[in-house]
């Protein structure tokens, strides 16, 4: 069996393990009945259904494609560190580290640090855009999160407001 795009098999497989990680990771909860669903149910579909289509694409990937095999390239680990670094940042400003000492900056702060640290992961950067997107989705997220859904966490840094 010759694999005709490399790309699309990997994806299929990166499918194929993510669902199946999801649907064993189910197995531990109560997924009752489509009438009466569990916490299990849904990760449980979610992961057959992921782990469906990563077949597919698999074999798809071992019966069309172009004719250099469609090669992966080189893994972009600028973009991959500035991304899992934004992510990273956003949870510990969110909350702070309190075993540390780290007070919690709240979701104002840490939803413009995460903008502007992913942002970095492109190849040209324009703060004064950024700053527009950071603010945008600041409001948008206190608008959705805490005006609307009316989630409690922290909003502001603990120091500002106690």
């Amino acid at each position: 069996m010759k694999i005709k795009s490399q790309k699309d098999f990997f994806a299929g497989l990166m499918y194929l393990v993510v669902g199946l990680a999801f649907a064993i990771g189910a197995i531990d909860y109560n997924v009752g009945t489509a009438a009466r669903m569990g916490p299990g149910y849904f990760p449980l579909i979610l992961g057959v259904i992921l782990s469906l289509i990563g077949l597919m694409i698999a074999f798809k990937a071992t019966v069309n494609g172009p004719g250099d095999g469609d090669p992966v390239g080189k893994w972009a680990w600028k973009q991959v560190f500035f991304v899992l670094a934004a992510n990273f940042a956003f949870g510990l400003l969110l909350v702070g580290v309190p075993a540390l000492g780290i007070p919690g900056l709240g979701l104002m702060v840490a939803i413009i640090a995460l903008v502007f640290i992913a942002s970095t992961a492109g190849s040209k950067v324009n703060y004064k855009e950024v700053l527009v997107l950071s603010l945008i989705l600041a409001a948008g997220s206190y608008a959705v999160f805490v005006w609307a859904l009316n989630l409690q966490f922290p909003v502001w840094p603990t120091f500002i407001v106690g």
